[in-house]
């Protein structure tokens, strides 16, 4: 696999607003790094990078003040391990886990500067740019290392039964295998592939911020299914399991933008004008909510369908 630019997308540089965003606002003091909702606790979890924590809201009453999570660094991402908690923060070299709706943390040491985590049946997969490696975690203890033709290990998915890593540098979605400690074949993604989520089908929906199109691949085989063409350098995804709507924000033109993933290829159902710099999004299931965050101080974006 040959990347012409062994350079990382990053998201564009939003221009001043040019309309109202869509819905009400939640202010919230520094840059939202990522956003996570879960549904059985009715929980909202914002990581702020600048700083630095993880905000933990109500769902069921986003005006009330927030529950503060302090962390000794910036957070880089937040996950769910699964319905209920805990969360997955990734930052420095440290993984920490936080029960909801509590708060109590458990911190894991992994060598690296990590960026990403994510549960593999009973193992947290956790990529680790910098050694170009996913570290393989049982419980607290780092159980092995997979690498291989890695340039970068970014972000790290599952979609229960596969695991995949994106490489930014080079462009990529790899498959992993987990079990052997193996990075297994690869894909081109695009000219500049950034972010992703899986959906109910098994599959691995892919923001090629660079080339401007939503990439979705299915897995053994590892194979590109649809390129669809998505102005606006889309960056920030989220999907919605009862409705088949993946959420992608266009930070070139401050907007968030909804297609419908379950037929032969990507219907857009709804487009909303966002906050400047939305380079977050998370969607409630339940309700349809879908939450905006701003990289630049604006806040939580609430938008009701």
């Amino acid at each position: 696999m040959i990347t012409d630019n062994p350079v990382a997308a990053t998201p564009a540089v939003s221009p001043p607003a040019a309309r109202p965003p869509t819905g009400t606002i939640v202010p919230v003091r520094g840059q939202i790094t990522s956003m996570v909702v879960d549904q059985r606790t009715r929980v909202l979890a914002v990581s702020v990078g600048d700083s630095p924590g993880v905000l933990l809201y109500s769902l069921d009453n986003l005006s009330a003040a927030p529950t503060p999570i302090a962390l000794p660094a910036a957070p880089h991402e937040v996950r769910l391990a699964g319905e209920g908690g805990p969360l997955l923060i990734s930052m420095g070299s440290t993984l920490v886990r936080v029960a909801l709706p509590g708060g109590a943390q458990t911190p894991t040491r992994v060598d690296g500067g990590l960026v990403s985590a994510t549960q593999f049946g009973g193992q947290t997969l956790v990529a680790v740019p910098d050694r170009r490696q996913v570290a393989v975690l049982t419980g607290d203890a780092v159980q092995r290392v997979i690498s291989g033709d890695l340039f970068s290990a970014d972000q790290v998915l599952s979609t229960g039964d596969h695991a995949v890593v994106i490489d930014r540098l080079r462009n990529g979605v790899f498959e992993l295998d987990v079990p052997g400690g193996k990075v297994k074949q690869g894909l081109r993604a695009g000219d500049g592939s950034t972010n992703g989520v899986t959906d109910r089908f098994g599959r691995v929906l892919v923001a090629d911020t660079r080339g401007g199109a939503l990439l979705a691949f299915s897995l053994d085989p590892l194979l590109m299914r649809q390129r669809y063409p998505v102005g606006g350098a889309p960056y920030g995804l989220a999907y919605d399991p009862t409705r088949d709507v993946v959420w992608v924000t266009l930070t070139a033109t401050n907007e968030v933008v909804g297609y419908y993933v379950a037929g032969a290829e990507p219907q857009e159902r709804y487009r909303f004008p966002t906050l400047v710099q939305p380079n977050t999004v998370t969607v409630d299931p339940a309700g349809g909510r879908v939450f905006v965050g701003s990289a630049i101080g604006e806040g939580i974006q609430v938008i009701s369908l």
